[in-house]
């Protein structure tokens, strides 16, 4: 029994997952119903259907974020190409006699995906070709995609009045609400890929180390691209669900901080900034612990002004944690406990 539970609490997983039911208990005490999902009109509500549905952007973009810091890198740049995504939608669709037909919003969206895809690739020619920093090379188009959201929408906040588009962050499918579907078959994939070929020991071997991995025969420019342009379709992904969801494309505040979150619930989820192994499923759970976060802020009365503190304590105290030195002491502590019971045992 000693020795499941140590293996357990040595799990990447195990502290996220604590953390994650601390705060369903919280916000069980405050709101009773917490756990209560009810059917109506065919489509499911509930506490945790909306930490599925608000967390599903944060999601998406924490997937690609995942298998960019797997490879040493970092992508800041995700926030601006979620605006740019919906500004360009948004745009497309104010612009068409039909803003309400499905061909329409196919081709807005369609368009979004084609230029966030290039906005990727862009990032990847900048790490991979001209071998800057990935911090660096990401802080450009972060920079300058919200100028060129601005540019779309021409400093103005465009309402769109499309119900399919709307559809994509408010709408339900056979009772689901669309974005956790999307925010599935995006993980889904992912995972698919990643782990039932060889890309993600690929990426993985890259990440260790780029020059053994180079050597041992790695296309690592190539696939420092793929993650790029990856992480972009991600982060295009997400802004068309925040966006749809609002039915307006607001160039300042669409993902606004949103690569901070994804970066945490990568953080959280065990993946190390240095590169190397990496967690899906970790992710998976950092994603939630932070949407669940938030609703515990609001669900418990904080200050919405003293969110980020909040957020910033919780996030610190899964990192202690998790860290090194904390596993080592934890270790030492089993290892004394251990060598007490021995120790009793051979004295009776």
């Amino acid at each position: 029994m000693s020795a499941l539970l140590a293996r357990l609490v040595a799990s990447r997983l195990f502290w996220p997952i604590v953390m994650l039911l601390v705060l369903f208990t919280i916000n069980l005490i405050a709101f009773p119903g917490f756990f209560a999902v009810t059917l109506r009109d065919g489509h499911l509500f509930g506490s945790l259907i909306d930490i599925l549905r608000n967390g599903a952007p944060t999601l998406i973009i924490a997937v690609g974020m995942t298998l960019v810091i797997a490879t040493r890198g970092i992508d800041l740049s995700v926030g601006a190409v979620a605006a740019i995504s919906g500004a360009v939608a948004c745009s497309i669709i104010l612009g068409s006699p039909e803003p309400a037909s499905p061909a329409t919003v196919a081709v807005a969206v369609t368009v979004a995906l084609i230029i966030s895809l290039v906005l990727g690739m862009w990032n990847g020619f900048l790490v991979a070709v001209l071998g800057i920093q990935p911090i660096i090379a990401t802080l450009i188009l972060m920079t300058a995609g919200r100028g060129v959201a601005m540019l779309i929408t021409e400093g103005q906040i465009i309402t769109v009045n499309s119900p399919p588009f709307k559809a994509l962050g408010s709408g339900f499918w056979f009772g689901i609400p669309i974005a956790v579907i999307i925010a599935a078959v995006v993980f889904g994939i992912a995972a698919l890929v990643t782990r039932r070929t060889a890309l993600g020991m690929f990426i993985e071997s890259v990440g260790i180390n780029p020059e053994a991995s180079r050597q041992a025969g790695v296309r690592a420019r190539g696939l420092l691209f793929v993650v790029y342009t990856f992480s972009a379709l991600c982060a295009a992904i997400a802004g068309l669900i925040l966006t749809a969801n609002t039915a307006a494309a607001d160039a300042n505040n669409t993902g606004l901080f949103i690569e901070l979150d994804a970066i945490l619930a990568v953080v959280i989820g065990g993946t190390s900034l240095a590169g190397g192994r990496y967690s899906l499923v970790g992710t998976l759970v950092g994603a939630l612990v932070i949407q669940t976060l938030v609703t515990t802020v609001y669900t418990v009365g904080i200050p919405p002004i003293a969110t980020m503190v909040f957020k910033a304590a919780v996030v610190t105290i899964v990192c202690l944690l998790q860290s090194p030195t904390t596993n080592e002491a934890l270790g030492d502590f089993r290892r004394r406990l251990a060598m007490r019971a021995g120790t009793g045992v051979a004295a009776s």
